[in-house]
């Protein structure tokens, strides 16, 4: 892609005093004529490049333009490289390592020390999620609506969505877009997409900021639970919520306190706890429970 390979150049140039232009030709795989094209390009730009033939020749910028070469630290990089090559892993291409490579040209040490940090962003579902993740991806490039079938628990609807922005969060993939059936911004999880389709229509950019995808803003917490755990129970509540969640009874169990968003929820959470959870309070969530329980009792007596 032009743009990338003229942002390559750009890095190269600021890393080093001086380049030529078949250096530039065979590190981009491009002939030298699209090089002194990208040259030009930048130079209307407004970066001050200069050209100088002969045997000490070459393109360089000029002195003065130069920004700090320690702007970015090794281990800077080395986190930048580990999250471009993340995304390769919900892609059927290596494009974002490639990319990064070409941006660091010379620092073999930053790329050898990114290889203890490994970062797989694709779950369980990569077979699934790489098509929808690039169809949605190319369709936000170009401004395109996506239209496709989505299972909430509300139900199934086919939704028409202007696409803004992917989202890795909690551990899944979510699209944040305008949902043309609500008539308002919604998130959608890849994972309860179906036939998924690119539709073609142009839509106009709406002006919108980048969200607070934060839990308390996204969701309203206001139904208030008290549980007493088992000791037992420790280890998944530390990995859940934190090391100071609870507060430890002199019988071992653990007194945990929170706020979901409503009482289905909370019941979904704590049935994973089995027999591990004794639910304090609400009293009307210890009625459901012990319903549901006899429900199940019946099922399977």
């Amino acid at each position: 892609m032009k743009i990338d390979r003229l942002l390559g150049i750009l890095v190269i140039l600021l890393q080093k005093e001086k380049v030529t232009a078949p250096y530039l030709a065979e590190r981009f795989e491009v002939s030298r004529r699209t090089i002194h094209r990208d040259i030009e390009h930048l130079c209307k730009a407004g970066i001050p490049l200069v050209t100088m033939q002969g045997q000490n020749g070459g393109i360089s910028i000029i002195e003065g333009y130069k920004i700090d070469k320690t702007l970015l630290t090794t281990a800077e990089m080395q986190a930048i490289l580990a999250g471009l090559r993340s995304l390769d892993s919900v892609s059927k291409t290596n494009f974002y390592g490639q990319l990064m490579e070409k941006l660091l040209p010379g620092s073999k040490n930053v790329m050898a020390g990114d290889q203890n940090i490994l970062i797989d962003l694709s779950s369980w579902y990569k077979t699934s999620l790489s098509p929808k993740i690039e169809l949605i991806h190319r369709a936000i490039q170009d401004r395109k609506k996506v239209l496709f079938r989505y299972f909430s628990p509300q139900g199934e609807s086919l939704r028409q969505v202007e696409p803004y922005y992917l989202l890795f969060q909690w551990s899944s993939w979510y699209l944040w877009g305008y949902c043309l059936d609500r008539q308002d911004f919604r998130m959608f999880k890849l994972n309860r997409m179906t036939e998924l389709i690119n539709t073609g229509d142009l839509y106009d950019e709406r002006v919108v900021e980048i969200p607070d995808f934060s839990t308390k803003e996204l969701y309203s917490y206001e139904y208030p639970v008290k549980v007493l755990f088992k000791p037992q129970c420790k280890w998944r509540l530390i990995e859940e919520c934190g090391f100071d969640c609870f507060e430890e009874q002199e019988d071992g169990r653990l007194l945990y306190c929170t706020k979901f968003t409503d009482k289905k929820s909370a019941l979904r959470w704590l049935l994973i706890f089995e027999d591990g959870a004794e639910i304090l309070e609400p009293e009307e969530l210890r009625e459901e429970l012990a319903d549901f329980a006899k429900k199940l009792l019946k099922k399977y007596k």
